[in-house]
């Protein structure tokens, strides 16, 4: 994958940059593998907002992604990397030697006509793409799309680029280290894939317009120092004084920015190890 830009002509393309596609095989998903995605404005059954700054955005088709990998010890072939506009990385088409084909999250450097398996009886093959728990895999590997719970299928570390590393196994826990640097306690039987999530190029592209923006079906946001009273507890002031309060609210009152929401009873608390890192804030 790399990235192209634009001769400035305009200036909604002076300072944008767009995915060149370049690693994409096959550009029309199977209909087979795919559904209507349903849009709801971020509106609940009632139609009252209950999420703001969603609406509109480009239609599109849901891919039906197997991140349980639960086929075990058949190999696979990969058929096409394809695009995918619901998420960042890139997605493979496999076919099985049954014929049967599946959509998975494509490691880097993956191509086609490469085999993967899900290894679960078998002795597991140390190869990028291969999906297998995490007593299998050498100490040290880097691993992606990790299950938290056995047999629920991938939910960490599935974005594009992003790998986490296999620290230490003992007993029934493996301990790995997340892309956020937290270092945290998984079972030892989750399934997890081997290598880093393809388009590592993803995070350096630039949206340079807000038309890009309310494409990906995000609305604008409004700071609340611009709103009247009324409207947000910041408001008032024609906008440019200070919030006039001792901490930031939200628009409904609560305390914001910086305000732990994590449940500090929650049950698995015990198996985080370390937090992850906090960015330091440039002085």
């Amino acid at each position: 994958m790399g990235i192209k830009f634009y001769k400035p002509i305009t200036a909604g393309i002076r300072h944008a940059s767009v995915d060149d596609f370049s690693d994409i095989t096959n550009k029309k998903p199977l209909k087979k593998l795919i559904c209507i995605k349903r849009k709801s404005g971020g509106r609940n059954a009632q139609g009252k907002i209950t999420v703001r700054h969603i609406g509109g955005g480009s239609k599109q088709f849901i891919r039906l992604i197997d991140f349980k990998r639960d086929k075990f010890d058949i190999p696979a072939t990969v058929i096409s990397i394809e695009y995918d506009p619901n998420r960042n990385a890139r997605i493979a088409l496999i076919k099985f030697t049954d014929g049967e084909k599946k959509y998975i999250i494509a490691p880097g450097n993956l191509k086609v006509g490469d085999q993967v398996v899900n290894y679960k009886e078998k002795t597991p093959e140390i190869k990028v793409g291969n999906s297998m728990s995490l007593e299998k895999i050498p100490v040290g590997s880097f691993i992606y799309n990790i299950e938290v719970t056995p047999g629920k299928g991938g939910q960490l570390v599935r974005s594009a680029g992003n790998s986490a590393q296999l620290l230490a196994i003992e007993g029934d826990y493996a301990t790995i280290k997340l892309p956020s640097g937290e270092i945290r306690k998984l079972l030892k039987k989750c399934t997890v894939v081997l290598g880093t999530s393809s388009n590592p190029e993803a995070m350096n592209i630039r949206l340079g317009k807000a038309g890009r923006t309310r494409h990906r079906g995000i609305r604008p946001t409004v700071r609340g120092k611009a709103m009247n009273p009324v409207d947000h507890p910041h408001g008032g002031g024609e906008g440019k004084h200070p919030i006039g309060m001792k901490y930031p609210k939200t628009k409904w009152g609560r305390h914001a920015l910086g305000v732990k929401t994590r449940n500090p009873n929650k049950y698995s608390n015990k198996l985080i190890i370390q937090r992850k890192n906090k960015q330091k804030m440039a002085v």
